[in-house]
């Protein structure tokens, strides 16, 4: 059964968790640092991030960002691609077409955090034969140092390819402003240019992580690292801590990109014993 969206408003923005598939993935092939002692050290609040024979929940998902007049799509998810690690589901789109009042058309922007297939699945699809913008009438923000040094090939003629020749691509830098009430912060080491993105709207705030971290068990772990994906592991983990200090003990929401339900919460603690605490607790 697919999870029904999740919801959080921030001041005047409203973002909503639209869920393509979550996979129970070997944790060492993911995050090979995690060991059984981790998992039990961390028990009382990690039992949510992980199955009961100790597999990494991988959720793979969208958020979608209402802002006044602007409709944001954030990353894209896997796509149906057979030639891709994680199967997607294909019926995401759909799924989030009925999410979003007026469906695909209604998205004005799509903001890739980084260009790994995960992020661009749907980017494009299929109609009639040719591969089109899945999103009509969007324009496609990915960071130019992104597009420009991160290694793309396996994405690139299905996912970002047909986005340029349709001119529907813009680079941008790694703080860009979206809206006066949304930016992107440069969160360098998973891939050259990936970036996170804040949300700011009447004192309240919120950040996208992107792939800063992969589980939530990275708040109290830092250095653990996803090797086998992060292009500079020493600066992913740098990254990381430094992250995880500008927003311990504030009132700024996370949004984790690949957490399962629950998704969204607060770093708690000092630095040595950190914690993932649930908005909802």
């Amino acid at each position: 059964m697919t999870a029904i969206p999740l919801t959080w408003r921030i001041g005047d923005v409203l973002v909503m968790r639209v869920e393509e598939r979550i996979h129970g993935v070997p944790r060492e092939t993911l995050v090979p640092g995690i060991t059984d002692a981790h998992l039990a050290e961390h028990a009382d609040w990690v039992s949510p991030f992980f199955s009961r024979s100790g597999r990494l929940l991988l959720s793979v998902h969208t958020f979608v960002v209402f802002d006044a007049e602007h409709t944001i799509v954030v990353d894209t998810c896997a796509g149906v691609d057979p030639a891709r690690p994680l199967p997607g589901d294909p019926e995401f789109l759909e799924r989030l077409s009925s999410a979003i009042d007026g469906g695909l058309g209604a998205v004005d922007t799509v903001l890739c955090t980084h260009l790994h297939f995960d992020h661009v699945g749907w980017n494009t699809c299929i109609v009639d034969g040719d591969r089109v913008p899945t999103f009509p009438n969007a324009r496609y923000l990915f960071a130019r140092v992104e597009l420009e040094s991160a290694d793309t090939s396996s994405v690139h003629e299905p996912s970002i390819a047909p986005l340029l020749d349709a001119g529907v691509v813009e680079l941008v830098e790694t703080d860009h402003i979206l809206t006066s009430n949304i930016r992107l912060i440069p969160t360098p080491g998973h891939s050259p240019g990936h970036v996170s993105v804040a949300i700011e709207s009447q004192g309240e705030r919120a950040v996208i992580t992107g792939d800063v971290m992969h589980t939530p068990l990275q708040v109290a772990i830092p250095e653990l690292t996803a090797s086998p994906f992060d292009a500079d592991p020493k600066r992913a983990s740098a990254t990381r801590k430094s992250f995880l200090d500008a927003n311990a003990e504030t009132q700024c929401l996370l949004l984790g990109t690949h957490f399962p339900p629950p998704t969204a919460g607060y770093v708690r603690g000092p630095r040595a014993r950190r914690r993932f605490v649930s908005s909802e607790d």
